[in-house]
């Protein structure tokens, strides 16, 4: 039997199961079968994969990676090409020889690629097509747009959430408040901290068995599901901000797009007429959470033309050091900061100092 037959068998066990209390621990192990076989379709078992895609391993360039997804005619590439085309200063173009790169935009001193994946949709979960090789571009974005064409939405909304999720990438979510932590003996210790409404501790025993864990500790700190506590066991799941842009909004009336604004993570464009582009990158800059940091020499001002971007995970003077240069952090003495992120301006800070956006620093060496 195939995988992709037993997947099948699988989902349609689910669809036959009613879902009651008396059932929530059946579906919880079917669950995680699913989730196995999903797992090893994307990597196949064997040594030998066939050879890599040709042409999707896009190499990254600027500071953040933003990902269109959507049906073919949806409007992609008219996107694209204006965006990259209005908000870009030529030679802004980073082009590379790869299908996949379209442009690179430059917004608020930040340089922001753009990336069209092509096909990730009919059935690129199960393998099919170039699916797998996109979704693993897709898999490094820092923000993942869905292109819907506006006139016929929740369908193709469906579906690619479905693709995307079935590849391990979840949209707007945060990562489950579970602790997990394998052990060599001592079986398997459960502990709740709140009540929970689907996981107790047969379900969770009995998931945890499906992937041949016997001693392990679980800490549950929210009300979680069973997709939930699989997410934490596969442990390869990607959390990734998301916003949906509704296209061709020149072909629906006022009161509809008053409706449209009020859905969360939605934006309506225009991408023919460049209508809402504003919207659209303000909303992408909130979303990617990036922190500009000015650099300024000694004695002179500071150099507001061109910041260094850092995530905002990660804005302690030591990764600013690093993004530079990695040696410059064995010269490092200290550093003046000025900004929202110190109480005096300037302030002497060292390497551990976390700055806010915007800030201004200078550096001085030993």
């Amino acid at each position: 039997m195939s995988i992709l037959a037993k997947i099948a068998e699988i989902e349609n066990e689910m669809a036959r199961t009613q879902k009651n209390k008396a059932t929530a621990h059946h579906l919880g192990l079917l669950k995680a079968r699913l989730a196995k076989l999903r797992r090893e379709l994307i990597t196949p078992k064997g040594g030998s994969g066939g050879g890599t895609g040709e042409g999707f391993d896009v190499a990254k360039t600027g500071d953040a990676r933003v990902g269109f997804v959507g049906f073919p005619s949806v409007g992609k590439s008219t996107l694209l090409s204006n965006l990259a085309g209005v908000y870009s200063e030529v030679a802004a173009y980073e082009f590379t020889t790869l299908t996949t790169v379209p442009g690179v935009i430059r917004y608020k001193g930040a340089k922001i690629q753009l990336l069209d994946l092509p096909g990730i949709i009919e059935g690129a979960k199960d393998g099919k097509g170039r699916g797998r090789q996109v979704i693993a571009v897709a898999r490094t974005c820092n923000l993942i747009l869905i292109v819907l064409d506006v006139l016929k939405p929740l369908l193709h909304k469906k579906l690619i959430e479905h693709e995307l999720e079935g590849f391990g990438i979840r949209l707007n979510k945060q990562p489950p408040n579970i602790g997990f932590k394998k052990k060599d003996k001592g079986g398997i210790n459960f502990t709740a901290t709140c009540a929970q409404s689907e996981l107790d501790a047969e379900t969770v025993k009995s998931i945890l068995a499906e992937y041949k864990i016997h001693n392990a500790d679980i800490t549950l700190r929210s009300d979680s599901t069973a997709d939930d506590l699989i997410d934490v066991v596969e442990g390869n799941r990607v959390y990734i901000p998301c916003i949906y842009v509704l296209n061709k909004i020149d072909q629906i009336s006022i009161e509809e797009l008053d409706i449209i604004y009020k859905v969360p993570h939605t934006v309506p464009i225009s991408a023919h007429h460049r209508w809402n582009f504003d919207d659209l990158l303000e909303r992408m800059w909130d979303y990617l959470r990036l922190v500009r940091i000015y650099t300024k020499p000694k004695g002179q001002l500071p150099d507001y033309t061109s910041p260094v971007v850092l995530p905002n995970e990660r804005t302690s003077v030591e990764d600013f050091c690093m993004k530079i240069h990695k040696n410059l952090i064995k010269e490092f003495k200290y550093a003046l900061v000025w900004g929202s992120s110190v109480k005096h301006n300037p302030q002497k800070v060292g390497k551990d100092h976390v700055m806010e956006d915007e800030d201004v620093i200078q550096l001085v060496k030993k």
